[in-house]
């Protein structure tokens, strides 16, 4: 989109856009800070179960080199012994290895959080692309992830030659020394060892994770049409909206001539306004406005209210005033109370005497307030 338009992706991208990319698993993710943290998970394990790990280690390497000469001429005992030790050693480094499992999961997560997309499992062709794969290789990633690399290996490379030269001398005397005390300093040096590499790696990872932050946000980078048509899709395009409102005006039309015949009294002006209102003096407190309308909807609503045998008034001053200062399902205002009970007590005349007829009078004197005059 940004090339087809010429525009420069420079804005930030949207809620929407973050959303979409976790949906499709694109998420930050720093194999510095995975690495960082499943060595020094493992170094530390070293360090607090080395004394078990030792025990456990000699008794194993002596119960495999102590050999009876029954043992020594039976074919089936080298195998019975390999599978005892090997489930032996699991048990034994089962909780270091529970460590590294649970450090390799949550490594990832701290920073971008869960995230699971089977899109991201999906097969897609620039995967195996070899012209994709170049470009990749000599991307601005590519040469960050060349950078690291050499940094990494010069680190690492540094590191384990000082160790091996601050432990020659002592790695060289283990075999005249006791077994277990033996496989225990070798323990410790690996231990330790791991720690100077986790240090090494710390420079690494501080770097690489605001990078990763930095190239994540950079990839998302959106144009400014990009976040205007995010923008009309999210709100509705204006055809669409405008579509959507006739069809609720639509909507609201119909149940308002709906409610026309429920009504006790249409209220007109001779040609322009009709307020139907409706009163029960047991759930209400004042008369509600159900219908009203000027022009071609006030006709609809006196032919509706001629239909259902609705009285219709002539009161020019009131049917104004009623259109101007109410609102559908509202009570009249107080103002309007008096006027407004002097058509009722009309209507409510014609009921009892069995005449309801439709502009039979005509009331122009009504005591409107003269701010609610219009």
């Amino acid at each position: 989109m940004a090339e087809e338009s010429g525009q420069e992706r420079t804005e930030a991208a949207t809620p929407r856009r973050l959303d979409e990319a976790r949906e499709r698993g694109q998420v930050p993710r720093s194999r510095e800070l995975n690495t960082l943290v499943v060595t020094l998970t493992g170094a530390t394990s070293l360090l607090v179960y080395s004394g078990q790990f030792v025990a456990s280690l000699g008794d194993t390497m002596r119960r495999g080199f102590t050999l009876t000469h029954e043992q020594i001429h039976d074919p089936h005992w080298l195998g019975r012994m390999l599978s005892e030790l090997s489930l032996t050693v699991l048990v034994d480094f089962a909780p270091i290895i529970i460590l590294l499992v649970v450090a390799a999961l949550a490594a990832p997560m701290a920073l971008g959080g869960w995230s699971f997309s089977t899109e991201a499992l999906s097969f897609k062709f620039e995967r195996v692309n070899p012209l994709a794969g170049l470009k990749r290789i000599f991307s601005m990633q590519g040469l960050a992830e060349l950078g690291k690399a050499l940094a990494k290996f010069l680190l690492m490379a540094g590191v384990g030659m000082w160790l091996m030269h601050h432990h020659a001398a002592e790695l060289l005397n283990l075999g005249q020394g006791n077994l277990n005390v033996g496989i225990a300093r070798v323990g410790g040096i690996l231990a330790w060892g791991f720690l100077f590499l986790a240090g090494a790696l710390v420079l690494v990872a501080a770097a690489d994770i605001p990078f990763q932050i930095w190239e994540y946000s950079h990839g998302l980078k959106m144009t400014r049409q990009e976040i205007r048509d995010e923008s009309k899709e999210s709100d509705g395009r204006p055809e669409v909206k405008g579509r959507l409102r006739r069809m609720q005006r639509e909507m609201s039309k119909r149940r308002m001539m709906a409610e026309v015949p429920t009504a006790d009294v249409v209220v007109n002006n001779p040609t322009h306004y009709s307020i139907a209102l409706r009163y029960d003096a047991a759930k209400m407190g004042a008369p509600v406005v159900v219908a009203k309308g000027v022009d071609l909807v006030a006709l609809r609503i006196r032919e509706i209210a001629t239909q259902a045998g609705v009285p219709s008034i002539m009161a020019p001053t009131l049917a104004r005033s009623l259109y101007y200062n109410t609102e559908l399902e509202q009570e009249v205002p107080a103002g309007l109370y008096q006027a407004v009970a002097q058509i009722l007590a009309f209507v409510y005349k014609l009921r009892r005497t069995g005449n309801i007829t439709t502009g039979l009078q005509t009331f122009e004197d009504l005591p409107i307030p003269e701010e609610l005059r219009r």
